[in-house]
């Protein structure tokens, strides 16, 4: 009873201080907890960086300090398979880094993990060669984890003073790694009402489109594309146009078809896996090359995939087939269907529908589900002999310029970091599945994957479970929300809670047995051992040595020794 007594006066000791420096303010928070991570904070950034270079002239900030992990204390490390992680800067990178150091290396050994550093500053020293680096060890390894990265403007090339204006590098990525499609979708946190009560599934093209373009200035004259046959086929004009204008921009790229039925099994699957319904969306009567990927997509979804979604029920919605949206429909419909519970699939970069598709309307859907945090991206590819799935996951939002300029300035942040967590579990699952199915039969590797499975359960039920407590970021919680650094601490403070508890729950309880009597050898033959063995099968009904509740009640009524009230 004093045992009892203790924990829940501590409990209640732990409630009622956090409520007070609740109440003083996130600030006030900060400055109870977080002291010694002030002179970590330069690993943060990237030495080149001008934030660094000016650190001495920002305001200090307290930054959460994560308490020792029970968890970790009594076990060794696990160490975590091999992926790409990379790098990339602003906002999103400091967030990131903090909860890698928080809420991973407690548990992993990340030794294996491969980082490549894809800021503008690395990039533009390296002559880009960290880019392709960074896309050969993706093929090598076939899990990646990106942060988000700056593609460069003409106004930010002067102002970072690069040698040029470096290209995205997810052109590159894509094309490196045999992209099929991108997957971009609603994240859900039970309890609590999003923009969308279901989920909502985005897929589209990966390779090909403007990404990839080539283009050029030029003036009056004519412009000719003409296609060239690999098997020595006779050459043909694509396209023939005069340009009368004098100053234009000439545009010029493709979209293969090769893998648009990898792309639909991936689709449809996930469609289905999810209970959604599926929709294409293309822009077909205009672009009128577009009707091959629909026409692919039907025939596809038509042999393989129909009778189950029958079955399912999911095309009731549909009017009982799949149903073709042009973009405009669409984009409208986005709004209208609240309910979620659907799923697009989109050509690749085609102009007005793809560019909208993957940038503005992923903006819009994340409006609706009340924030730019609660949308995946995951970039899904292919080895080149066709047998490993290469998957890249990142958060759908870009650098947070707005907030690492405001953490600059010594002011107070609240990022939500729920799309960069989805994608390093991403990156960490499918990492700990590819080494499982390399090595079926090691089981320490079989032991590896199931731990991070958990771990990663473990880790969204923590997530989850601070916003369902109200101690959300701002972008949920308003301004009483926690900071950047608050959030990720009061995480990982519930994680180690959570995974402690499981620990503990694996050990055996203790065996609770009733003390033999005292009853001395000589005084043993006093008792018939016959007859209480037949009066205890009188009462085993079933002949297992087994007494019930009810049977030992009658017996112990029928001896005259039952307990009684008084």
């Amino acid at each position: 009873m004093a045992t009892t007594f203790r924990l829940l006066s501590s409990r209640c000791l732990a409630t009622a201080a956090s409520t007070s420096t609740k109440a003083l303010g996130s600030r006030s928070i900060g400055a109870a907890r977080h002291l010694s991570y002030l002179s970590q904070q330069s690993q943060f950034l990237h030495p080149s960086s001008p934030q660094h270079q000016n650190r001495s002239t920002r305001a200090l900030r307290p930054v959460i300090l994560r308490h020792s992990s029970g968890f970790s204390s009594t076990h060794e490390k696990v160490a975590a398979p091999p992926m790409v992680y990379i790098a990339g800067e602003e906002m999103t990178h400091y967030a990131t880094q903090l909860l890698v150091e928080q809420w991973i290396k407690p548990y992993f050994d990340i030794s294996k993990w491969e980082t490549y550093d894809l800021s503008c500053k690395s990039r533009d020293e390296s002559e880009d060669k960290v880019l392709s680096d960074a896309v050969e060890a993706g093929k090598r390894i076939g899990a990646i984890f990106k942060e988000p990265t700056i593609t460069p403007s003409a106004i930010q090339v002067q102002e970072m003073g690069l040698k040029k204006a470096w290209g995205s590098p997810n052109g590159a990525m894509r094309r490196g790694w045999n992209g099929i499609t991108i997957s971009r979708d609603t994240i859900h946190i039970e309890g609590i009402e999003l923009g969308y009560k279901n989920q909502v599934l985005f897929e589209r093209h990966a390779v090909g489109g403007e990404y990839g373009a080539g283009w050029n200035e030029v003036g009056e004259g004519t412009l000719l594309t003409t296609y060239i046959p690999k098997d020595g086929g006779a050459p043909f004009v694509v396209d023939k146009r005069d340009l009368t204008d004098k100053h234009n921009v000439c545009v010029v790229y493709h979209n293969p078809y090769d893998n648009v039925r990898e792309l639909a099994h991936l689709f449809f699957k996930r469609c289905l896996e999810h209970h959604v319904t599926p929709y294409i969306v293309t822009k077909k009567t205009v672009f009128k090359w577009q009707e091959g990927f629909w026409a692919t997509m039907k025939k596809v979804f038509d042999e393989s995939y129909k009778d189950d979604f029958l079955k399912a029920g999911l095309l009731d919605r549909s009017g009982g087939d799949l149903q073709h949206l042009i973009s405009d429909a669409a984009t409208m419909q986005l709004i209208r269907w609240t309910d979620g519970g659907f799923g697009m699939a989109a050509h690749n970069y085609d102009g007005k529908f793809g560019l909208l598709l993957c940038d503005m309307l992923t903006d819009q859907i994340a409006q609706v589900h009340r924030s730019p945090g609660f949308i995946t991206s995951n970039l899904v590819g292919v080895s080149d002999d066709g047998s490993t799935l290469i998957k890249e996951f990142e958060a759908s939002h870009g650098t947070v310029t707005d907030l690492w300029n405001d953490h600059l300035a010594g002011k107070e942040t609240s990022l939500n970091p729920l799309g960069l967590v989805e994608a390093l579990l991403g990156a960490m699952t499918h990492a700990a599945q590819l080494e499982a199915d390399a090595k079926p039969k090691e089981k320490k590797v079989q032991e590896m994957k199931a731990f991070v499975d958990n771990y990663a359960k473990t880790l969204r039920e923590a997530l989850h479970n601070t916003f369902r407590y109200g101690q959300g970021t701002r972008d949920m919680c308003g301004p009483t929300g926690f900071t950047t650094e608050d959030f990720i601490a009061k995480v990982a403070w519930r994680l180690d809670r959570y995974l402690v508890k499981q620990e503990h729950e694996k050990e055996a309880p203790p065996e609770l047995a009733e003390e033999d009597l005292a009853i001395p050898a000589g005084k043993m033959a006093d008792f018939d051992q016959k007859a209480i063995l037949k009066l205890f099968e009188k009462y085993d009904k079933t002949g297992e040595g087994k007494i019930d509740f009810k049977n030992f009640s009658k017996m112990l009524m029928k001896m005259g020794v039952a307990p009684t009230k008084k």
